[in-house]
C-alpha cells in the first residue's frame, strides 16, 4: 500500500509540473489567438477560437517543454511575460488585416467605390475593405497558415524567452518599423487605383476647362465606377500576391529587427 501511494503521489506531481507547463504555453497562444489573422476574427465562436487555442498549445508545449518547464515556482511574472509576448505576436500579425483595410480605404476614395460590399463584415469595412481582407484570409489559410503559425510561437521562444520581459527601446524600434512597412504595403496595393484616379481627374480637369458647358461629372463618374471595377479585377491579384508575400517573409523572419 505505501508503495502504491508513493508511486500515486509521484505521478500527481509530474501531471501537475506537465499541466502547470502547458497552462504557461497556453497563455502566450491564447493571447496571441485572441487578435491572429483568420483564428481570431470576431466572426469566430469563442468556442471555436478557445478549441483552436487549446490545439496550438497541445502542438507546441512538447517543443518548449524544456524552457518552459524551470518558470514553475517563480511567481506570477512568467503568466506577465507570456500574455505580452503573446500579445506582442498577435498584434504584428494583425496589422497585415489593417494593411489590406488601409488599401481598401485608398481604393475607394480613388474610385467611388465606397458602398461596394461595406458593412458585410463584423467590422464596419469602406469599399473593397471586406473583400480584400476576406481574400487575404483565405489565401494565408490555403497556403498554410496554422502551420506557419504553430513554427513562429516556436521560434518565438528563442527571441521572447519564457519568464523574461523583452527590451522596451528594442520591441518599441521594431513595432515602429513594422506599421510604418504595413502603411507602405496598403499603399502599394492601393497604388494602381490612386494613380488612375489622378490621371481620372486631370482628364476631367482639362475637359472641364475646355468644355465648360458639358456636365463632366455626370459622365465621367460612371466612366470611373466602371474603370475602377475593371482595375479591381486586373490589380487586385499581384497585390494579394504581394501581401501574401509580405506574411510569409514576416513569418519567416518574425524578429529581423528586434534585438
Amino acid at each position: 500500500m505505501t508503495e502504491l501511494l508513493r508511486a500515486l503521489t509521484e505521478l500527481s506531481n509530474l501531471a501537475q509540473g506537465i499541466v502547470l507547463t502547458g497552462f504557461l504555453v497556453f497563455l502566450r497562444v491564447g493571447a496571441m489567438m485572441a487578435l491572429l489573422p483568420a483564428f481570431g476574427e470576431q466572426s469566430v465562436p469563442q468556442r471555436v477560437r478557445l478549441a483552436l487555442a487549446l490545439a496550438f498549445t497541445a502542438v507546441v508545449a512538447p517543443a518548449v517543454a524544456d524552457r518552459v518547464a524551470p518558470l514553475q515556482g517563480a511567481g506570477a511574472l512568467p503568466f506577465a511575460t507570456e500574455v505580452a509576448a503573446g500579445l506582442l505576436l498577435g498584434m504584428a500579425l494583425r496589422l497585415f488585416v489593417h494593411a489590406l483595410q488601409i488599401a481598401g480605404a485608398l481604393i475607394a476614395q480613388a474610385t467611388s467605390l465606397s458602398q461596394l460590399f461595406g458593412g458585410a463584415g463584423a467590422e464596419p469595412l469602406p469599399a473593397v475593405g471586406h473583400l480584400l481582407t476576406v481574400a487575404g484570409l483565405a489565401l494565408l489559410l490555403a497556403l498554410g497558415l496554422h502551420v506557419r503559425v504553430a513554427q513562429l510561437l516556436i521560434l518565438s521562444y528563442d527571441i521572447l524567452p519564457a519568464g523574461a520581459l523583452p527590451a522596451g527601446a528594442g520591441v518599441a524600434e521594431w513595432g515602429v518599423r513594422h506599421v510604418a512597412r504595413m502603411f507602405a504595403l496598403g499603399f502599394s496595393i492601393a497604388a494602381p487605383f490612386v494613380v488612375a484616379a489622378l490621371v481620372y481627374n486631370l482628364a476631367t480637369g482639362v475637359v472641364n476647362r475646355a468644355m465648360p458647358q458639358l456636365m463632366v461629372t455626370f459622365i465621367g463618374a460612371p466612366a470611373l465606377t466602371l474603370a475602377g471595377l475593371a482595375l479591381m479585377a486586373v490589380a487586385l491579384p499581384p497585390g494579394l500576391a504581394l501581401w501574401t508575400a509580405a506574411v510569409g517573409g514576416f513569418l519567416g523572419r518574425p524578429f529581423a529587427a528586434l534585438p
